[in-house]
Parts: structure tokens; sequence; C-alpha cells
């Protein structure tokens, strides 16, 4: 059932929240062994759910929340041995206003350690699996909130989006994935890997229960100084006449992509043009070197933000009374792939390397931006594909770099600040597409709307994992 739907159910009294949250209790647990999506599950859930006032606006509904997320008294690991068994002392604001409002903590999902991958196998406690074929990977690092939506564990889920985290998984799961504009939600309480680029970002079945989740969560907040102030009004805007758009497709270059991906492509674009958009070819040139500028600016800030696991403040402290090598002995608990981001992070901002590396990819961040901003002078609305194939089997990407080529297509709306959201397009072979719409800094609203319209005027909204009889 969506989100929305529950929503509806528990307030005209035909279900307690006590009775969704013991559903979807026994489902977790009959289920996810085989799946892998949760870390923890919130043990309090019953008693929450039965002292919880049902008249509270999201009364009833469960969010999973992806374990990089700050929740007090459940454990915040970040998919890391580093944390684990951590218990943040504060809320993360999206979970505190989700709360606020009725809504529950079902618990953690599972996720590429400190969010750096793009599997769910960096996880070094273990990997998910697709809902859809467990032999495949569901995608990361948002993977866990992904599968957990898809499989209908959770009705709806938080993950977060540093180059495509949020998107790429709701691509391969069959689910939508939302990166809003950079400061639309606060992240305070999201534990930080590369702070100019992660955003907290929603996964659903619908695109309205993306703009309950948002409406819930999105919207300034004094603790994070870059939130914006932008109330949010995404219900507001989905009830709203959808006006003429200008719809561009960016193909220039991006060739490599499976066909079903060049199918749903072209299928999408005859549903814009039945629905009255005007759609053109366009030219960004820029995107096609996101991927190299991305992966010299998010190490550099990994390198920084993860100084402070030394084992002195929180999470793991090694034996050992010299402090370096207790240090050194903490720290190597870290996972191959996120020291493999520190070592180049600090590489690219070491003395001699700063302007040859970081320094130019700064600069051809701000050509990326300039690039978009005059592309939306032109279209209103950019269309892409989100992944160029679906999802890949597990252990089939030991190089790095190969799967580094997985985020081609969701870094540049990451760099340049801009929202994007993940639809169902299609399968391949039964297994799930999605494609990419993105809008100018600001506009998320309006990509719902869009993305509704698409919605409403095909049959690959509400897709749910044949989770059953897969495992």
């Amino acid at each position: 059932m969506l989100a929305h739907e529950i929503r509806a159910r528990v307030a005209r009294g035909e279900v307690s929240p006590r009775e969704v949250a013991q559903a979807y209790l026994e489902r977790v647990r009959r289920l996810d062994p085989g799946l892998g999506a949760f870390l923890s599950l919130n043990g309090r859930l019953l008693e929450e759910a039965e002292a919880l006032d049902p008249s509270l606006p999201l009364a009833g509904l469960l969010v999973a929340v992806k374990d990089n997320i700050a929740t007090q008294g459940l454990p915040t690991t970040a998919g890391s041995r580093l944390l684990e068994g951590f218990l943040p002392p504060y809320e993360a604001t999206a979970v505190a206003r989700l709360k606020a409002l009725g809504a529950l903590v079902l618990g953690k999902t599972n996720l590429d350690e400190f969010g750096m991958g793009s599997s769910t196998e960096h996880s070094v406690f273990f990997p998910t699996k697709n809902p859809f074929d467990p032999s495949r990977v569901p995608g990361g690092s948002s993977g866990g909130s992904a599968a957990a939506v898809a499989a209908d564990l959770a009705p709806l889920a938080l993950g977060s989006d540093t180059g495509g985290s949020v998107r790429q998984p709701a691509a391969f799961c069959g689910v939508y994935g939302l990166k809003p504009t950079y400061g639309r939600v606060s992240r305070y309480g999201l534990l930080a890997y590369a702070s100019s680029l992660d955003q907290i970002g929603p996964l659903a079945r619908s695109v309205r229960d993306l703009a309950l989740l948002l409406d819930a969560v999105a919207g300034p907040d004094p603790r994070d100084a870059t939130s914006l102030d932008q109330p949010p009004r995404f219900g507001e805007a989905l009830e709203a006449p959808l006006r003429p758009l200008r719809l561009g497709v960016v193909r220039e270059g991006l060739s490599g992509n499976s066909r079903g991906v060049e199918r749903a492509l072209e299928e999408a674009l005859g549903v814009f043009q039945g629905l009255g958009f005007a759609v053109r070819e366009v030219s960004w040139p820029a995107l096609l070197q996101a991927l190299a500028a991305y992966y010299i600016l998010a190490p550099a800030e990994a390198s920084a933000n993860l100084a402070r696991y030394d084992g002195t403040l929180y999470g793991y402290r090694a034996e050992g009374e010299e402090l370096w090598r207790m240090v050194e002995a903490t720290r190597a608990r870290l996972g191959l792939e996120v020291k493999r981001r520190i070592l180049v992070g600090t590489f690219v901002l070491s003395s001699g390397y700063y302007e040859a590396y970081y320094g130019r990819a700064q600069a051809f961040r701000r050509r990326l931006k300039a690039e978009a901003r005059a592309l939306f002078q032109e279209v209103d609305l950019l269309l892409l594909p989100t992944t160029p194939h679906p999802a890949f089997p597990l252990g089939s990407r030991p190089d790095p770099l190969a799967m580094y080529r997985e985020d081609l297509y969701t870094v540049g709306a990451s760099l340049a600040g801009l929202p994007a959201l993940s639809f169902p397009a299609g399968f391949e072979e039964g297994l799930p597409l999605g494609l990419q719409l993105l809008a100018p800094w600001g506009e998320d609203e309006g990509l719902l709307r869009a993305a509704l319209a698409f919605e409403e005027a095909t049959d690959r909204a509400f897709l749910k994992a044949p989770l059953g009889e897969a495992l």
C-alpha cells in the first residue's frame, strides 16, 4: 500500500498506527534476512505506535532511514566498523520533523561505508541484494533504503545523495528517488562525506508519496547554515494544472546505453510529447567531464571530513597509550574504498598539487553551473538516463574505476546543486530502468509535477518487487 493511502486509512480510523507498524515489522522480519536492506530495527516501534496520537498529520507512516542519518537512541553506523554501536545523543532535523508529525522510524538501512560506493557492497556488515533479482546489486550508496521501498518493507525511506546515491539505487530498484536542490533539506544530523554535495533525499513508490515526505522534511533550519529559506509546497504543487513545458533531451556523448535504456528513453519522450511538452535535443558539453571533477572534489572533502574519526571523540577507539599509534590502529578499521578516497583527497589537497587538481576541478564546477544556467534559459526541464544499464551482478565491478563510472549521469546535477529526480521508466529482462529529470535551481516542486504527469500517463507507477517469489 502507498504511503498516502496508509495515511488516509489511519485518518479515517480504519486501521491504527500500531496495526500498520505490526504488519510492516512482521514483513521485514520474514523477508529481510534474504535481502539485507536493514542494519537495525527500532526495538520500541510498537510502543511508540501505541502511544501515537492518530490525529497527527503523518500518524501511522513508517520511514526507513539510511544509517548515516542520526537517530537519537538508535544505532547510526554509516556502514562502518568505526561507528559500530554508536548511539547519537541528537536527532537529524529531517528525522525530528517526521517524528513531530507522527511518522515512526522503522529501522536503519544498509549503505556503502560512509556513503562511498554505488552498489551497497562496500558496507562492512553485508551487501544488500536487489529485490527484483537477488543475484544483483540494488545500487548505492542508499541501496538499503531503495531495496526496502521496492520490496514494500517500508512505505517511505530517507537516503542521502552526494553524487547519485539516491537516484542510482532508485533506478536499479524501480522506485522514485529525489536529490533536492542543495539546501532544500537540512543536512543537520547527516554524517558528512562531501559537505558541498551531500543532500538528504526521499525514496518512495509514487510521486505523491515523495511530496508527502518532502513537505515534512524540507525547509530552512537554523542548525544548517546552508539550508535555504524556501518553505516546501510539494503537495500544493501537485494539484496545480500542468503548464506547457519545454523538455531538453541530453544525448551528446552519452553512448554505451543498453538497448533497454534507449528504448525507455524513446518511449518516455513519446509520453511527454503526448502530454504537450515541446521536446528538443540540447547540448551540455561539461557533463561528460563531470565524473572526473567529482572524483577530485568529493574525495578532497571526504579527506577533511573523515579526519574527525581518530578515536578521541566518538566511535571505536583502539587500544594503546601512544596517541598516533592509537589513531593509526583506530583508522585501520576503515574499509578499503573509504581509505582509497581519503588518500586521493589528501593527495589532491597537498602542497604542489592543489592548483593542478583541486583548483582546476573547482573552476570546472563553475563552468558546469554556468552551462546549466544557460541551458535552462532554453528549456524548463532536462531528461537523461539515470544509469546506462539496469542493475549489475553482485561482485561484477572489482575495478574501482568501473564502479565510479556508474555515476556518469548523476554527478552533473550534484556538482551544479540542481534538483534531480529518478523515476521508473520500464524494464529490461525483468529488471527496472530509471530515467532522470533535472530542473533549474530551487524548482523542485515543478520537477515533481512533471513526474506526476508521466506517472499518471503510464502504467509504470507503484512498482513492487516480487520479493516473496524472488527470495
